[in-house]
Parts: C-alpha cells; structure tokens; sequence
C-alpha cells in the first residue's frame, strides 16, 4: 500500500516537472520559430510552426548587425576579462589563504563589501574616472571594470578552495627551491583548476551577457558588442519582431554552444569543492 502511494506521489512529482518544463521551454520556442517566419505569419499564428522555414531573417541580422565585427568584439572583451579575473582573483585569494594575519584579514573582508555592492551605484564617480584617465569609449574601460566586479566572488570561492590544497605539496617544492610563485603556479594553481573552470565558465556567461557597461562606455559603432547592437536596431516606435528575434538568436547561439560544452566543468567543479569542503 505505502509502495503504490509512493509510486503516485513520484508518477505526479514528474507530471508537474514536465509541466513545469513546458511553460519554461515556450518562451524559447517561440523565439527561434519565430525566427523563420514572416511579419504577417507571426503577427497571425506566433505559436505556430511556419508554414515555410525562411533564413532572409538571419541573413538579414547578420549584415545589419556586422556580426563578425561584434562576435570578435565580444569575444576579446570576454577572454580578456576572464583571464585577467582569473589571474588576479587566484593570486589573491592564495595570499589571503595562506597569510592569515590581520591585514590580510582585514582586506579579505573588505574586498568581500564587493559582493553584496552593485557597481551600478558608483556609475557617476566611475564614469569620471575613466574620462579623466582617457579610457572611454575603449576596451580597456570595459575590461577593467568587468575584473574588478568580477574578483570578489572569484576570491571568495577561490580562497576556500586553496584552503582545501595539502601544505605539505608546497613545502615539499619549497625544500626544493620553489619560490612563492613558482610554488603557486606549478603546485597549488593546477590543484585549483576545478574551481577555476567554474569561475572562468560563470564569468564569461556573466561578461558576454553585460549591456550595461558596453552602453556606457563604447561609444564608437564599430566597437559595439552583439547585445549592443540589438539594441540599437530596435525601432523608437515600434519594432519588427520577425527582425528582432534573429539578432537575439545569434547572440544567444555562441553562449548556449559554449554553455552545453562547459557544463560538466561546472558539475565538477561544484561536486570537487563540496567533497573537499
């Protein structure tokens, strides 16, 4: 009897999840069909599958967009500001893990303010700053400010995984002649690399989505990034959605790839931190 029960609790457990499923999958679905079809058809029949499956849309974005211009543009802002972040981010949080004393204490905590402070509320200030220092409407701008409010909650899970790395690995290369960092980037740093995929893969997710700080600070059409230049093709008064929805799928197209690829990085480096925590 309590057999049977649970079975009909797990049989409507999964009823409910794949209902669930569904209305999270209908906005998706409805931009990619949307995607192939004509004004009318869309405007008349949006959850329908086109009647013909018709590319003018994407060939279309791809020219108005100048996708390969923006794809690089995002391409080199992201990679540049993961890596920076990660490099960064590591060195920090080993110091932090290993000289535990009041200073650096101090200044872990500190950083840490970072995590729960928008960067959006010094937008002014910042602003300023970077027009006094001559780096609007260049990537650096862009680059630098995804690293600094990128490195607190890379630090953060950064030092509790290096806490987690045996000291005797980096005594044993000490009493071999390592130095500090050639101890940190031919012992520890290879030890971190669970994490550091997870870092590195949630950052880029994080940076390749950013529209706020491209808005701000590139200014210039040609250093514009993908979900930029969605923006700027979306009408004042109205806007074609059949146009619209193919820009906003081949922005998506290279994260979702990249995403898919990754992901089993991610699921270990989570289940690595967890058993070793």
């Amino acid at each position: 009897m309590k057999t049977s029960s649970i079975r009909r609790g797990n049989v409507m457990t999964e009823i409910i999840l794949l209902l669930l499923a569904a209305i999270m999958i209908i906005p998706i679905y409805y931009l990619f069909v949307t995607t192939f079809k004509t004004p009318i058809e869309a405007a008349e029949h949006p959850l329908s599958l086109p009647h013909k499956f018709n590319f003018s849309g994407y060939a279309a974005a791809w020219k108005t967009m100048n996708y390969p211009r923006v794809f690089l543009n995002n391409f080199f802002i992201t990679a540049v500001s993961v890596s920076g972040v990660i490099v960064c981010a590591s060195l920090a949080a080993y110091t932090f893990a290993r000289r535990p004393n009041r200073i650096n204490n101090f200044l872990f905590f500190f950083i840490l303010i970072g995590v729960t402070l928008p960067f959006q509320v010094a937008t002014i200030p910042l602003f300023k700053l970077m027009k006094s220092l001559g780096l609007v409407d260049t990537f650096t701008a862009v680059i630098l400010i995804n690293i600094f409010t990128m490195i607190s909650f890379n630090i953060f899970l950064i030092k509790n995984f290096v806490s987690t790395v045996p000291l005797e690995l980096e005594e044993s290369a000490s009493i071999d002649g390592c130095g500090v960092f050639a101890t940190f980037w031919k012992i520890t740093f290879p030890l971190l690399l669970p994490v550091i995929a997870t870092v590195g893969i949630l950052d880029s997710l994080t940076t390749w989505n950013d529209f706020y700080t491209p808005l701000l600070f590139l200014q210039s059409r040609e250093k514009g990034v993908i979900l930029l230049e969605v923006y700027r093709n979306i009408g004042k008064f109205s806007v074609d959605w059949t146009a619209f929805f193919p820009m906003m799928a081949l922005g998506i197209a290279p994260l979702l790839l990249f995403y898919v690829v990754m992901q089993r990085f991610i699921i270990s480096g989570i289940v690595t931190g967890a058993v070793k925590g």
